[in-house]
């Protein structure tokens, strides 16, 4: 796979999601604010790969940093972290790339500005290197699930583009490819915004695993048809209570799995868990431009002009309808995270 988020020649390079399937081009981000521009442009998006590219702003931000002393810089940083922080509500990995960030400057008191700055561009680079590593420590615990011959569906796009590269849920999917399990994934398209069409189905292709994609109105017909085996997905948010909030559409996805007995699997790492949200019901949920539904790329109209429009980009799965969350230590059930990650 092409690198989703790296430094290059003192620039944060970016995969253009907005761009995919058709065109595979990069952007190079040299402040702050083109960084905040791509995170709420979607030009990056998936709950990690934000987190990563977050740490990477916060890290490129501080080099512009004219102060000379700790509590002069970490003021301006603070600046920093909170135009980054306001870019999109619901994915906790970015307020936690952020605050990791934070902690290490209040950590490095004693050192130098120069140092400091340095120390950041380290630590960034640390979360993209740890975010591949957890994908695929989750790959190896997840693809246990998956036996040969089986037909996995996966909702919106939570693979090696949604992340600092491997995956989540299409990691678990391409580790049980990895293992020479004969497997069959099912995208739904992920509507409004298309990445299980525009996203999924190009990556799996990229890898050679087979893939049929499919509207988001067909999982229950083929689901009652035995044409699917488990569904694995990414979340954006876990609450404590083990509520999952992910894509719109995801509950939908899990309430026909529980009506058709089939089970559901959330795949995500530690940073996306959220002990300090008590359960689904505290999850922001981002509203986003009602053109998204209206019109395909912003274009092409679908919808009588004026039309009411209700976006939320996010649902919340409750942790009844989950069969077990898929973690770099393991697969627990919902209600087991709290224990599994309070330290």
């Amino acid at each position: 796979m092409v690198p989703t988020v790296e430094w290059k020649d003192g620039a944060i390079r970016l995969l253009d999601q907005s761009r995919l399937p058709v065109h595979v081009e990069f952007l190079d981000c040299k402040d702050v604010e083109s960084v905040a521009q791509v995170i709420r442009e979607l030009k990056v998006r998936g709950a990690p790969a934000i987190g990563v590219t977050a740490a990477m702003g916060v890290a490129l931000g501080a080099q512009s940093i004219a102060a000379s002393d700790h509590d002069g810089f970490a003021k301006a940083l603070l600046v920093i972290c909170d135009q980054l922080a306001a870019t999109r509500p619901t994915a906790v990995n970015l307020f936690w790339a952020i605050e990791r960030m934070k902690r290490k400057v209040a950590a490095l008191k004693g050192d130098s500005v120069a140092s400091i700055k340095l120390s950041l561009m380290k630590e960034s680079q640390a979360i993209l290197e740890e975010d591949i590593a957890l994908c695929k420590a989750m790959g190896q615990h997840g693809a246990a699930l998956i036996a040969t011959g089986q037909t996995v569906l996966t909702h919106c796009n939570a693979g090696a583009l949604a992340t600092a590269g491997y995956g989540t849920a299409l990691g678990v999917i391409r580790a049980a490819w990895e293992q020479g399990k004969q497997i069959q994934v099912i995208a739904d398209e992920t509507r409004p915004v298309l990445q299980g069409a525009r996203l999924t189905a190009w990556e799996l292709m990229q890898d050679n695993i087979p893939v049929t994609l499919i509207t988001d109105n067909m999982a229950g017909s083929l689901m009652r048809q035995g044409k699917i085996h488990l569904c694995v997905v990414g979340a954006d948010r876990i609450a404590a209570n083990g509520d999952v909030a992910n894509k719109i559409g995801t509950y939908s996805v899990a309430v026909l799995a529980k009506a058709h007995g089939i089970p559901f699997y959330v795949a995500a790492p530690y940073s996306t868990i959220d002990l300090n949200t008590k359960s689904g019901e505290d999850i922001p949920i981002e509203q986003r431009n009602p053109l998204e539904v209206t019109t395909i790329h912003g274009s092409h109209p679908v919808a009588p002009q004026g039309v009411t429009v209700y976006n939320p980009a996010f649902d919340v799965t409750p942790a009844e309808l989950i069969a077990g969350i898929i973690t770099e230590r393991g697969v627990f059930k919902p209600h087991e995270l709290a224990k599994q990650f309070a330290s």
